[in-house]
């Protein structure tokens, strides 16, 4: 297994959170978020992509992006809520890294998503319906993660230490 530290899990789950607390915990490592790095590089927002090339589109670049990073070692990666839903990120993935999936409580989740305009497959009304129904569809593929923390009633410091433990026990 390489030495990359990966995040999985639902929208707001605190993916990208979690992943910049641990690249301060870890000097020699860097943080990536996918979903930062495929805007950047298309120079336009995830919601726009969706909007004018397609959910497939999307889900193209960010296999290629993952792809991409996962070479290497020392890295923190923040996937997209849905990358680990396409069979070919989660073998690349699994291979690449020690894969944490953050267990989120659904109330939390639509806490922290609601009036969010940024995440294209939420912006719909019935929003607790549709994480409800997203997470249905995506628990059997997250519980495929090396790790599960639920996060729920950890704060950030509690699940970075978790990580943390794991990640130098099994070094």
């Amino acid at each position: 297994m390489g030495s990359n530290i990966i995040l999985v899990g639902m929208p707001a789950c605190g993916k990208t959170t979690i992943g910049a607390r641990l690249a301060e915990n870890l000097a020699d490592y860097i943080h990536i978020d996918v979903d930062s790095l495929i805007e950047k590089t298309e120079g336009k927002a995830i919601s726009k992509i969706f909007e004018e090339f397609s959910e497939d589109y999307f889900r193209k670049l960010e296999y290629d992006t993952i792809k991409m990073i996962c070479t290497g070692k020392n890295k923190i990666i923040s996937t997209g809520g849905g990358a680990f839903q396409n069979p070919d990120n989660r073998v690349v993935l699994l291979n690449f890294g020690k894969v944490f999936y953050l267990k989120t409580d659904i109330e939390i989740l639509y806490d922290r998503i609601t009036n969010d305009t940024t995440r294209p497959l939420l912006m719909k009304d019935n929003q607790k319906k549709i994480l409800e129904d997203m997470l249905l569809r995506r628990e059997e593929n997250y519980k495929k993660a090396h790790y599960t923390i639920d996060t729920s009633r950890l704060s950030e410091d509690e699940i970075v230490r978790f990580i943390l433990d794991e990640t130098n026990s099994q070094s």
